[in-house]
């Protein structure tokens, strides 16, 4: 491993102790280096804060004059939230930058590392960039498509089924595996589920670990506004931010304003199939600034997302355990394919011992 490669390994490491924190925009972390000594180092804790370049350089004050400054994302050259970090990297004399991956932000992409370049900086990007690129997934979808990057969550048994064939589903997996799904909740800015789920299970998707405070939108999608307003999402919607996605035309004056008098936001959408348009759905999310969605559906849900290939990461926790019957659901209903060749082939796959159970991470091809 070469030197660059274990500042910048560091650098990461940094960057991902705000995970869940800084959206929309990316988690970065720096470490400035001179005379083979880390002087001065910090990250992005969350949005509107200063940025990891700018409390580097503040911790290492002089000693940023001719040194390494590794980043984990390009610096940024425009008047956000924050002022622009390559003044103030050029400011303290930093002589040469190293970062993992270009900005995709079209404000910056590229225009920062130029910038540095002509002020007289040695400026080299792309040191473990595969690995910046995968921690900042989320904000890189985001900010190029201006939809959230949508990842799909299920817990299944070993024979693939959701529930049995009552609908029972509490719980396949064990408590290290259900811990780690709301971790997945403090990631994501958004908690999506369906009618069918919320009739079936009666769920609060909220974050329930000891000290977290983040209150990710809540989004249940329900074509005619059938969700009961004795549910536990309706009744604690005036404490966490609550969205009903209806389809244009199927919902009725009354239900809605009855679900906007308990804090409830309901949004009519264009339909598709009869259903909630998916693409409309995810446009009108982007527009709402969310950049991370947790699909927690039902498989007639995940089927909407998989078959409008709008899932760009693919979780599946897999308990040691069998439920069997034809009528038992499994994690993607819907049609289905015909031939295997029509299959979705996922890339990048992840194993991971949670417990007594198995998460297989994977990518559709197209975003691994």
């Amino acid at each position: 491993m070469s030197t660059d490669t274990e500042y910048m390994a560091r650098a990461l490491r940094l960057a991902a102790l705000a995970r869940g924190k800084t959206s929309p925009n990316p988690m970065v972390g720096a470490v400035i280096v001179k005379d083979g000594q880390v002087v001065g180092e910090g990250y992005h804790h969350q949005a509107g804060t200063p940025h990891a370049e700018v409390l580097a350089l503040g911790q290492a004050g002089e000693r940023s004059r001719g040194a390494t400054l590794y980043v984990s994302l390009e610096p940024c050259c425009h008047f956000g939230r924050t002022p622009p970090c390559t003044e103030a990297i050029i400011k303290a004399g930093v002589s040469r930058l190293v970062a993992a991956a270009p900005d995709p932000n079209p404000l910056v992409a590229g225009k920062g590392l130029q910038i540095l370049q002509r002020a007289g900086l040695s400026v080299q990007s792309g040191v473990l960039e595969k690995e910046a690129r995968r921690l900042n997934e989320i904000f890189f979808k985001y900010i190029l498509a201006r939809q959230p990057f949508v990842t799909l969550k299920a817990a299944m048994s070993l024979d693939g089924k959701i529930a049995t064939r009552s609908g029972d589903s509490k719980w396949i997996t064990g408590s290290e595996a259900r811990d780690l799904a709301q971790q997945l909740r403090v990631e994501n800015d958004a908690v999506l589920a369906g009618i069918g789920t919320v009739l079936a299970d009666d769920p609060l998707l909220t974050v329930r670990l000891p000290g977290e405070e983040k209150k990710p939108l809540r989004v249940v999608v329900d074509s005619s506004l059938r969700i009961p307003l004795e549910s536990q999402i309706v009744k604690t919607a005036r404490d966490y931010p609550t969205v009903v996605a209806g389809v244009k035309g199927r919902c009725s004056v009354g239900k809605k304003e009855l679900l906007s008098g308990r804090g409830v936001e309901v949004w009519e959408l264009p339909a598709s199939g009869g259903q909630v348009a998916i693409q409309a759905l995810l446009d009108k999310l982007g527009y709402r600034e969310v950049a991370g969605l947790l699909l927690e559906g039902g498989s007639t849900l995940n089927a909407s997302f998989h078959e409008a290939r709008a899932i760009d990461k693919y979780l599946f926790f897999i308990a040691p355990r069998i439920i069997g019957g034809d009528r038992a659901p499994g994690p993607i209903g819907g049609e289905g394919i015909e031939v295997l060749q029509q299959a979705l082939d996922l890339k990048s796959l992840q194993y991971q011992r949670v417990g007594s159970d198995l998460l297989i991470t994977g990518y559709p091809e197209l975003t691994g």
